[in-house]
């Protein structure tokens, strides 16, 4: 019977990790912020961009089940050249 009780605790703790399912990428994004600004790094950006999509930068992590990823940029400049790009018509 111990041994019964045992193989079920066991095997409850790897379904219950797995229940949790994928973290949302805004949650995992504050959370790398948060590390980043604890480490003292001062302009950085923070961008969540489709698994498949080339990104300038480095990927800090991947959410949503792993579809997403979140790419790291140093400098405040990288998000203003981005948004300032003349737009082609």
């Amino acid at each position: 019977m111990k041994i019964l009780l045992a193989t079920a605790a066991v095997l409850m703790v790897p379904a219950s990790s797995y229940s949790e399912g994928a973290k949302a990428c805004e949650e995992l994004k504050s959370e790398i912020a948060a590390k980043l600004d604890a480490k003292g790094v001062k302009s950085y950006t923070l961008e969540i961009v489709p698994k498949e999509q080339d990104a300038e930068g480095k990927a800090v992590g991947t959410c949503e089940g792993g579809t997403k990823k979140i790419m790291y940029r140093k400098g405040e400049a990288a998000a203003k050249t981005s948004a300032k790009e003349p737009s082609k018509q």
